[in-house]
């Protein structure tokens, strides 16, 4: 007897290959059936023919904590959502040396956001085992971050690693690989990881090769400097002989829309070469990061605690305020390409400046009577630097182009925000590709949407038997109306739901069932399963 039969869909099986009407039958988390199922089974369902389509995996995000604190995961699984990768962007809140806990923590609480409990591992291992422990609604898997491995072996000191320095972070980073980790994610925009060379991070990316890891990265530059980043982060992979892959690949900044273009003939020249590297967007004109990230490279160095006493030092504010005002040869100013008035404030941490989320710097400055300059810095002092920012700087073609890209796989990068009007990513970033890139602008077919979402992630990040409908593969599957699938989440009200996705199957249990999560936790950390390049 099985133990559940979805009955009258129509297939997407994740392939690529067009859909199929069939049944899906489940037996002990596995599939068990597929086409015409007459077994016996404890559960029928009819889905009245919805789409069967394999369950969502984000594959780039930023809930290494929330999965912790909230195991449930309703924000992903009511997307259709049934396993993240963690760990992206260098940021990640292992390896943790206490004695040099608060650089961590402050480092990464702007993007993961920040607990109320110690933490209680060290190694990338123990942080993984402790996921695993918290029974999670939905499947992790994550890689080790770059910025963790610095701050953990050398803190935010701004200088090259001496050699010792650089064994110690291989040594880390071998040990995340060993307990399971997919690869090693580095963030180039972010101090540490800005203060980095292609050198020292080749180096340290030469242990890959013997765990078959991947290579993640937040680029260096993503507006004037887009095409000299990508080629950094291609000759790193090449010449340390492993995969790549470029995390939400874009141009941001009016004066550079249409380079993405240009970005991925880079891509498609080095896989022409032999080389494996693959790229991933999300589905939106505008990003979100932390409001520091605005600032010249020289004020994060040795920590928030020295940025903001740079804000108090006149001098010092002076000279940030100069290089604000002109572009930069050595690094991309976002005030410059983007504009104070399209930088959002979306989440603060004190109850006094709550009334600024959802406004612009440049509002939140005319507001205050203050220079933008003057009113982001001291803000950021206000808020002890923990400031999270929505910033429109795309261009709705290139973002097209990415999502139509064939190498691209599509994902969230949604970050953890307790408060405020988080990206409305967090909330809507599946259904979107359906209701706007699918049924809206037909930039995607069904199959090209789903595979994007599901099988191909899953090749890309090694996570094993899933991700495709197929007898013997992990029963997790997204059963949707392609009719009425839908985001609500807007920049003014995030926090909504979408509609449309009626039933999610994690591990072979009914986890939200006609929209209403039923307190189900099957999801498992998932251990990189070692195997071929695509």
């Amino acid at each position: 007897m099985l133990d559940l039969i979805l009955k009258n869909g129509k297939i997407v099986d994740g392939s690529g290959n067009p859909w199929f009407a069939g049944d899906i039958g489940i037996k002990d988390g596995i599939i068990a059936a597929i086409g015409s199922v007459d077994q016996e089974a404890r559960d029928v369902i009819d889905v009245g023919r919805q789409i069967i389509s394999p369950g969502f995996i984000d594959g780039h995000c930023h809930s290494d904590l929330m999965i912790i604190d909230h195991p449930y995961s309703e924000i992903k699984l009511q997307q259709g959502v049934t396993a993240e990768v963690v760990g992206n962007c260098g940021l990640a809140p292992a390896p943790f040396v206490r004695s040099r806990a608060e650089l961590l923590q402050t480092y990464v609480q702007p993007v993961l956001g920040s607990t109320s409990w110690e933490w209680p591992w060290e190694t990338v291992g123990q942080y993984m085992e402790h996921v695993a422990r918290s029974n999670p609604s939905e499947h992790i898997a994550t890689y080790v971050a770059h910025g963790a491995l610095r701050i953990a072996v050398m803190g935010f000191e701004n200088r090259p690693a001496t050699k010792s320095e650089i064994e110690r972070m291989k040594e880390l980073l071998e040990e995340g690989l060993q307990a399971g980790a997919i690869g090693l994610s580095i963030g180039l925009l972010y101090a540490p990881g800005s203060y980095t060379s292609r050198e020292e991070l080749a180096e340290l990316c030469s242990v890959l090769p013997k765990y078959d890891g991947l290579l993640s990265t937040h680029i260096r530059g993503e507006g004037n400097n887009l095409l000299p980043s990508v080629q950094e982060v291609i000759w790193i992979a090449e010449k340390a002989g492993i995969s790549l892959h470029i995390s939400h690949l874009k141009a941001a900044g009016k004066a550079n829309w249409g380079k993405a273009l240009d970005a991925l003939e880079l891509v498609e020249d080095a896989r022409a070469r032999g080389m494996d590297v693959t790229v991933d967007v999300y589905p939106y004109s505008a990003g979100s990061t932390t409001l520091t990230t605005v600032l010249p490279p020289w004020v994060l160095e040795g920590g928030i605690e020295r940025t903001l006493a740079a804000f108090r030092d006149k001098q010092l504010r002076l000279r940030i305020k100069e290089e604000l005002s002109r572009e930069q040869d050595s690094w991309d100013n976002l005030v410059c390409s983007t504009g104070w008035q399209s930088i959002i404030i979306a989440s603060v941490q004190s109850d006094a400046n709550r009334h600024l989320e959802g406004r612009s710097i440049a509002e939140a400055a005319e507001q205050r009577g203050q220079h933008p300059v003057d009113c982001m810095m001291d803000l950021l002092l206000e808020e002890d630097g923990q400031i999270a920012i929505v910033y429109f700087h795309m261009s709705d073609d290139d973002v097209k182009q990415v999502i139509g890209y064939e190498k691209s796989l599509i994902a969230s990068d949604s970050l953890n925000c307790e408060t405020g009007k988080p990206h409305p990513r967090t909330y809507g970033t599946f259904p979107r590709v359906f209701a706007k890139y699918v049924r809206q602008d037909k930039v995607l077919s069904l199959e090209q949407a789903v595979r994007k979402l599901t099988s191909f992630p899953v090749q890309r990040f090694k996570l094993g038997k899933r991700g495709l409908l197929v007898p013997g593969y992990a029963a997790d599957l997204t059963v949707f109306n392609l009719d009425t699938i839908q985001d609500t989440a807007t920049f003014e009200q995030p926090r909504q739901y979408p509609t449309g996705i009626s039933h999610v199957i994690v591990g072979g249990q009914l986890t939200l069932q006609h929209g209403t999560h039923k307190h189900k936790r099957e999801g498992q950390l998932i251990r990189a399963h070692r195997c071929c390049s695509i």
